[in-house]
């Protein structure tokens, strides 16, 4: 199982915005419990891919930084992203939003005609 980030409980990492949350409770009516990654990889970049929770395979390798409480959605939506991201924006505040737009054909929203898209905002410099 991935490690934890040990600042979780101090200070939250990530957010959603009104859009993102209600997305997010149209995405889970369809497909069940949620759970988002942000690699920083090649395709998408900034956009972190939406899953049904479990089917993106954590490791080692990954930080959980934040267990999301959407309201109307019964179990918390986890933020895994990589470690090697995480030292990058370690120092960052998450904020999960939406935009027009196609995004990953991967990611659970890529039918809807949105992606997911994370802003940050500098915190505890």
């Amino acid at each position: 199982m991935a490690e934890q980030n040990p600042l979780y409980d101090e200070t939250p990492r990530v957010e959603l915005t009104p859009a993102a949350a209600d997305l997010l409770r149209r995405l889970r009516a369809t497909h069940g419990p949620l759970m988002f990654h942000q690699s920083g990889g090649c395709c998408d970049g900034s956009a972190p891919m939406c899953y049904p929770e479990g089917e993106f395979r954590t490791g080692g390798s990954d930080v959980l930084l934040a267990e999301l409480h959407v309201e109307g959605v019964v179990e918390p939506v986890t933020f895994w992203m990589s470690r090697s991201q995480y030292e990058v924006w370690s120092h960052t505040r998450l904020i999960v939003d939406v935009v027009e737009g196609r995004g990953s054909g991967f990611s659970l929203e890529a039918p809807e005609g949105v992606r997911f898209l994370t802003r940050s905002r500098v915190v505890d410099a």
